[in-house]
């Protein structure tokens, strides 16, 4: 059974979803008004990688991950290039598309957007408004956050600390509020700033109250599960549920789970752009291999923080280019494989327990870290078994398929290099020819010429085999 680590309860509980079968997952997405750094993709990635491993146990995982396409930072962004907010938003949108799927994120069974929801989120603020846990000020309106008996229990703060922080803002719509605790709903329009009509006048939603409104349309006023970064935690997720529970009167989510920070530098800050210290994803992947990124990313515990540098994404491509590694040993066996050999019924077991280790790491709270650690036992003992002299096509196909299905699970896909023309596999030939000819100087001769192609050469005792040059 899979343990998932609660936010609201600070404890790993059993996961018991609200439908046999099914995992209804709502994970707040980018606010869309530039390209996403490597701590957006964090999220992003983490998230990917929980719902593969729910889908590899047998679920079936609706996942909704939301647009942020109209707020201040938009607005701004749109001002500062003399554009509309919308074409900002859809320049933006398209990026991410782009540089999640080079990071082989799956697309969101939904990814709705906040534009398309105006009418849904009128209706859930009116509704609040009528149930007294939302006043209108001003042509703001404003929810009331002293209403909600249990406010604050998912960053577990009290009512009192939270009071001592809200009493030292400033600003015009301070003034405004009943509670300096309340927050925004709507907010009235300022000149020139993109606006809808509401029966509070010309205005557009507040942050939050768009997630509550495009989870309960799309999952239920009940989801199983909602993510996010740790930094949503407190407000945004914490207003998220103040509000839904209020409208609803039912709990919001089963779980909450929050993925750790990507960190940088000598004092391990967090990657912001309010910071300045971050690197965006469309930059890096022009320099490095989206797939060493994904790896880097996946294969850390999602709740730990992540330590980003040069030395630990070279450590993450050393290892990547292991496991390459061992695939291209499996193809290459496979040429020469038997059909049934002594000692399978061992072998498979073997595999079996493997198979069960990684399960077992991967149930508690998706323990990346340890998981991995099992991908890389079962190549070890798949490279062992490849340098036997016979190996069996039942014992590669099983560890082939283990080891495509935990690859994946993190988001890496291997695939068979096509790069093999006729020349270089008469290079290839050739150098054999060579060896038996005791011809080391053309040997060497050729080898040298096909790595200066790329091409790197194993001698094996099944014969030579050829890789790309990481």
């Amino acid at each position: 059974m899979i343990k998932i680590y609660n936010t609201l309860t600070r404890e790993k509980e059993m996961f018991v979803p609200l439908r046999e079968g099914h995992v209804g997952m709502y994970v707040c997405g980018p606010t869309v008004y530039n390209y996403i750094h490597i701590g957006n993709a964090r999220s992003t990635i983490a998230f990917d990688t929980i719902r593969r491993y729910f889908e590899y146990r047998g679920y079936q995982v609706d996942y909704i991950s939301n647009f942020t396409d109209v707020d201040d930072k938009i607005i701004r962004a749109a001002k500062d290039r003399g554009i509309s907010a919308p074409e900002v938003a859809a320049q933006f949108i398209k990026a991410f598309e782009e540089d999640t799927q080079a990071l082989n994120v799956k697309p969101a069974t939904m990814h709705p957007r906040v534009m398309d929801h105006m009418e849904d989120i009128l209706s859930f603020i009116q509704a609040l408004i009528e149930k007294g846990y939302a006043y209108e000020s001003e042509g703001d309106v404003y929810y009331r956050t002293r209403k909600f008996e249990d406010y604050g229990q998912l960053s577990d703060q009290s009512i009192d600390e939270l009071e001592i922080g809200a009493s030292q803002r400033t600003g015009e719509e301070q003034h405004q509020k009943e509670d300096p605790l309340d927050f925004a709903l709507w907010k009235k329009a300022k000149p020139g700033e993109i606006s809808w009509d509401s029966p509070w006048g010309q205005g557009r939603p507040g942050w939050h109250i768009e997630c509550s409104v495009m989870a309960t349309k799309h999952l239920g006023d009940t989801i199983d599960i909602h993510g996010g970064g740790q930094d949503l935690e407190f407000p945004h997720h914490e207003n998220e549920i103040a509000q839904s529970e209020a409208k609803t009167g039912k709990k919001f989510a089963n779980y909450w789970m929050h993925n750790g920070y990507v960190t940088i530098g000598e004092d391990d800050q967090k990657m912001s752009k309010s910071l300045g210290n971050f690197i965006t994803v469309h930059e890096m992947i022009q320099t490095v291999d989206p797939q060493v990124l994904r790896f880097f990313m996946a294969t850390t515990q999602y709740r730990r923080p992540i330590r980003y540098s040069e030395t630990t994404l070279k450590e993450a491509a050393t290892n990547l280019q292991r496991l390459k590694n061992t695939f291209d040993n499996l193809k290459f066996r496979q040429k020469s494989a038997v059909e049934t050999l002594t000692g399978d019924d061992t072998h498979l077991a073997e595999l079996q327990q493997m198979e069960a280790r990684f399960i077992e790491e991967m149930d508690d709270d998706f323990n990346a870290a340890n998981g991995i650690t099992v991908v890389y036992e079962l190549a070890k003992w798949l490279n062992t078994y490849l340098e036997q002299a016979t190996v069996s096509k039942e014992i590669l196909l099983q560890g082939e398929t283990l080891f495509a299905q935990w690859l994946s699970i993190f988001g890496i896909l291997f695939t068979t290099d096509e790069l093999v023309d006729e020349e270089v596999e008469r290079l290839i030939e050739e150098r054999t020819q060579a060896r038996k000819n005791r011809d080391y100087a053309r040997s060497d001769e050729i080898r040298d010429l096909l790595k200066e192609k790329g091409i790197l050469l194993d001698d094996t005792p099944q014969g030579t085999r050829w890789r790309r040059e990481a």
